[in-house]
């Protein structure tokens, strides 16, 4: 059985220094470059929810903390498929600092029920070709590889 965090809750304003440390180490740990003021601008709409749960236009972060400490986090961001049919999400971003105790995992079903909670029909995510590790956790929790190849532009 999958060992778990303390808690794994919705992150607020409050979070964001927190989570800026935390993506600093994503992006060390995945090899891409680290612009704080970039990742901030990024996860500002995502955090700025308020009291107001349901308004989400863009999608959430949830962060999983041990002992009141920052340990991981997960990014969602909403978007719409006339292919599934209706809303569905990217698992933009999920990171844990420490590995091998179930802290993934539970990130992971924390995830899937918050996109249920949300009227997601399908979660998509993207993995680096060597990252077989993050591969394997996505695989023991449902998700396959599919033939599509993801493209990118940068406006």
């Amino acid at each position: 059985m999958d060992a778990q965090p303390a808690m794994v809750r919705v992150a607020g304003l409050s979070d964001l220094a927190e989570l800026l440390v935390l993506v600093a180490e994503y992006c060390a740990a995945d090899g891409h470059e680290f612009d704080e003021l970039v990742a901030a601008s990024g996860l500002l709409p995502l955090l700025e929810r308020g009291v107001d749960l349901d308004h989400d236009p863009y999608g959430v972060v949830l962060i999983a903390e041990e002992h009141e400490l920052a340990v991981g986090y997960a990014v969602l961001a909403w978007g719409w498929s006339i292919e599934c049919g209706g809303r569905e999400a990217v698992l933009d971003e999920l990171y844990v600092r420490i590995r091998g105790r179930g802290i993934g995992s539970h990130l992971l079903r924390a995830a899937e029920a918050t996109c249920r909670e949300h009227g997601v029909l399908r979660v998509f995510l993207e993995t680096e070709a060597p990252n077989e590790s993050a591969r394997r956790l996505y695989t023991r929790h449902g998700f396959t590889t599919e033939t599509s190849i993801w493209m990118s532009k940068l406006l």
